[in-house]
């Protein structure tokens, strides 16, 4: 699904923008059947894997899936048996970083104000690479969220960077998420339909799909 703004503003306009792209997103996704939503499940974590397979066993942090994403933790539970380490996001308060707790598919978990399943516990893990849901996203490697930033101040925060790859179906591919200052670009992205490898210059200012 292409949608694009058709005034380019910078200010209200794009956050208006952002908003209706993120609504009509997240129903087309919930409106996926359970069919369709296995059959293109499964070409993401063969192509998920072939990704991830080109790295050495290192702490993977990814989200319990909401609102009919795409679930991670098969691929995950994989590579712990592989020598990875694996871990969620939980979020601390508004407007903060989050942290990150050690996750096993028998971890004993809780969950969070919103409802959310997140380990239990105290330990913290730091990730190297992140899976990151995508609301929408664009070629050069922005994605849209759901609109709190957690992310955003996270991986900014997170020292050395992570790895980062988008996750999730193609139908949230667009023209542009009309980033703002704040959106850090990943480094790739895996759909059903394959991978990108996104180039990022120093300053955010130069992405290609490689």
């Amino acid at each position: 699904m292409d949608m694009v703004n058709p005034s380019g503003d910078r200010g209200s306009d794009v956050v208006a923008f952002r908003a209706e792209l993120r609504q009509a997103n997240i129903a087309a996704r919930q409106a996926l059947t359970p069919e369709e939503h296995a059959r293109l499940s499964a070409r993401i974590e063969a192509r998920l894997g072939t990704l991830l397979s080109r790295r050495s066993p290192q702490v993977i942090a990814f989200c319990w899936p909401l609102r009919n994403e795409f679930d991670c933790r098969p691929v995950v539970t994989r590579l712990l048996a592989k020598g990875w380490r694996a871990a969620q996001p939980v979020v601390v308060a508004a407007g903060e970083a989050m942290i990150f707790r050690p996750w096993t598919p028998d971890a004993p978990m809780t969950t969070d104000r919103h409802g959310i399943p997140i380990p239990a516990g105290d330990d913290t893990i730091t990730p190297e690479v992140v899976l990151l849901p995508m609301v929408a996203f664009d070629e050069r490697g922005y994605r849209l969220g759901y609109g709190g930033g957690y992310f955003d101040r996270t991986l900014a925060a997170l020292s050395p960077p992570p790895f980062t790859v988008g996750v999730g179906f193609e139908q949230a591919h667009v023209d542009s998420v009309q980033p703002q200052a704040h959106d850090i670009p990943m480094n790739s992205i895996v759909t059903e339909r394959g991978i990108r490898e996104i180039v990022i210059s120093a300053c955010f200012g130069g992405h290609s799909k490689r």
